[in-house]
C-alpha cells in the first residue's frame, strides 16, 4: 500500500471529491484503513446489502482509493479490499 496518494489534474481529483462526498463510501475507507475485509462482511458492518456495497467498492476502486482482490471462498469466490492510500493530497495549482 503506497501511504499517500497525491493528485494534481482535474479529473482525478473531481473523481475523488465524488466518490469522498458520500457518507457511506467515505465509511467503507475508514473501516478498511486497519484491515482487508471482503463485501459480505462490509455489507453487514454497513448495514447495506452485499449489491449496493460492490456498487460503491466500484465507485470507490476508480478513484484510485481501493484496490481489491478475488480468493477462494465457502460459495465460489469472494472479492476483499483494501486501501490504497491513508493520506491524500490535492493539488490545486
Amino acid at each position: 500500500m503506497s501511504e499517500i496518494l497525491e493528485l494534481s489534474d482535474e479529473e482525478p481529483i473531481i473523481r475523488l471529491a465524488k466518490a469522498l462526498s458520500s457518507p457511506t463510501r467515505y465509511k467503507i475507507v475508514k473501516l478498511l484503513l486497519d484491515k482487508e475485509m471482503d463485501i459480505s462482511s462490509i455489507a453487514k458492518r454497513m448495514k447495506q446489502t452485499e449489491a449496493n456495497t460492490s456498487a460503491q467498492i466500484k465507485f470507490l476502486e476508480r478513484a484510485g482509493v481501493l484496490d481489491s482482490r478475488y480468493e477462494p471462498g465457502a460459495h465460489g469466490v469472494r472479492k476483499v479490499c483494501k486501501t490504497r492510500v491513508k493520506k491524500i493530497i490535492l493539488n490545486i495549482v
